[in-house]
């Protein structure tokens, strides 16, 4: 399983834009415009009431896991199983956070049925958001600690239905508070801030393949492969592929979703 968002903001934005009283990271970042799993990535957490902003290494580990292997197949938690799934449920109870992006990557199946097409999906006014994620600390036997973190998906709007059959979880801003509070424990409180993000806010078009290389971290990821007037690829035809290897082809077709 592989997944990739972009993470194109600042230490100081972020801190501003999530509310965040706490800075657990002291030094400003690189954008990375390729985020991969197994990556430490910014997180907002609740500290002693306070919001903490701190990197966490992305694909959690349990607190009782022998090592920290299982973190690479745990980058996602299903909404529908995540308050009773023993991976995730005491997470799901105790230790939530937001996971801020600036869009993320989706792959479109092509009309051949075996190449897909990159998708960059981000806000209209390109503005941060948050993925609804969890969080757990790992101790390792030589006492050194790891913090892990997972995103949460669901079922899709309207926009990314034209994509993919799931959609990461995010979060309503007005939701954060009721997000991060630990005495929030009750799932049936909490469920409906995982609701499918409107549609009309959000906007898709093709990039470049060169993201399915999680070594390409530029802004060039990110650059629309149609022109700057033409309307969102939803409403388009998808473009004729171009004819790849077989290698090529074998590799597209098996680039998996983020939000299996």
């Amino acid at each position: 399983m592989c997944g990739r968002f972009v993470s194109a903001r600042k230490r100081l934005e972020l801190l501003e834009e999530f509310a965040a009283t706490r800075d657990a990271v002291a030094a400003d970042r690189q954008p990375d415009y390729n985020v991969a799993p197994t990556k430490r990535i910014y997180t907002v957490l609740d500290h002693k009431e306070e919001r903490e902003l701190r990197l966490v290494r992305w694909g959690l580990v349990p607190s009782w896991a022998k090592d920290t292997s299982v973190g690479s197949r745990m980058i996602n938690a299903r909404s529908e199983t995540v308050a009773v799934k023993p991976s995730f449920r005491a997470a799901f109870a105790k230790r939530r956070c937001l996971i801020p992006a600036s869009g993320f990557y989706e792959w479109k199946k092509n009309p051949d049925g075996k190449t897909k097409t990159p998708m960059y999906i981000r806000m209209k006014d390109a503005k941060p958001f948050a993925f609804a994620g969890l969080w757990e600390t790992w101790h390792s036997p030589d006492g050194s600690e790891l913090r892990s973190c997972t995103l949460i998906t669901g079922e899709p709007n309207e926009l990314i239905a034209s994509i993919h059959d799931r959609m990461p979880a995010i979060l309503d801003a007005n939701d954060y508070r009721r997000w991060l509070d630990p005495k929030e424990r009750d799932a049936s409180d909490l469920m409906p801030l995982l609701k499918p993000y409107p549609a009309e806010k959000m906007e898709a078009f093709p990039v470049s393949r060169a993201v399915n290389n999680p070594s390409n971290e530029v802004p060039g990821c990110i650059e629309p492969l149609a022109g700057p007037d033409d309307p969102p690829l939803a409403a388009q035809k998808p473009a004729k592929p171009k004819k790849a290897s077989a290698r090529a082809r074998k590799s597209e077709a098996d680039t998996p979703s983020l939000f299996d």
